[in-house]
């Protein structure tokens, strides 16, 4: 049988709210639109028989799939897949120096040039390289249903890797709070059918 992975990014935290950076240094919580997030993705998703769940060490991708995890299905924390390092933006918000430096890494990583950092941040790269392992991890898990909880940049930098494509292309994954990717590993490949689903929702629309 295929194994098949759900991957979600984290609810709503207030820094998400405030346009304030986190990346990796941040450990914030959700608010209350980002706990009701993950309870609708919750409702929706309840009654797959989910074998593991995969979150990093950052609790607002464990506090999204709190009701998985509080339902006694086997967690484990991985710090491969926390969110990149922004570095000196983690804790402040998007002010013009900062959007002008992001534009310049995010020009630099659309060229080619994954060496491009924040400064005191992560690479495109370096970035790459701890995700990997996680691939790895990934492909040898023995078991056939896995919900994996992770972070916006991280999100995108996965998918190219899960898909076999350059970095080049993260940009056209949209990484909006609990937006759902659904693949499938045969053995060789990863195949995904669904790419940020956001229908659990639209199904609860009054909550958000």
């Amino acid at each position: 049988m295929k194994k098949k992975i759900y991957l979600i990014r984290h609810g709503e935290t207030e820094f998400n709210r405030l346009h304030i950076v986190q990346g990796s240094g941040v450990d914030s919580s959700l608010n209350d639109i980002g706990k009701r997030q993950g309870r609708a993705f919750y409702n929706c998703y309840k009654d797959i028989d989910f074998q593991l769940v995969m979150t990093s060490n950052l609790k607002r991708t464990s506090e999204t799939v709190a009701d998985f995890i509080d339902s006694k299905i086997p967690w484990e924390k991985y710090p491969e897949i926390n969110e990149m390092g922004w570095g000196v933006h983690e804790g402040k918000s998007g002010e013009p120096w900062m959007k002008a430096e992001y534009e310049r890494v995010s020009s630099a990583w659309n060229s080619g040039d994954f060496s491009a950092r924040m400064e005191e941040g992560e690479s495109a790269e370096e970035l790459a390289n701890r995700l990997s392992k996680f691939v790895d991890i990934l492909r040898n898990r023995p078991e056939e249903r896995i919900l994996i909880c992770s972070h916006g940049r991280s999100i995108s930098a996965l998918m190219c890797l899960l898909k076999e494509i350059p970095l080049t292309e993260m940009k056209q994954f949209k990484t909006h709070n609990t937006a759902l990717y659904i693949g499938y590993f045969d053995g060789e490949r990863f195949e995904f059918e669904v790419e940020s689903d956001r229908a659990h929702l639209d199904l609860n629309q009054g909550d958000f």
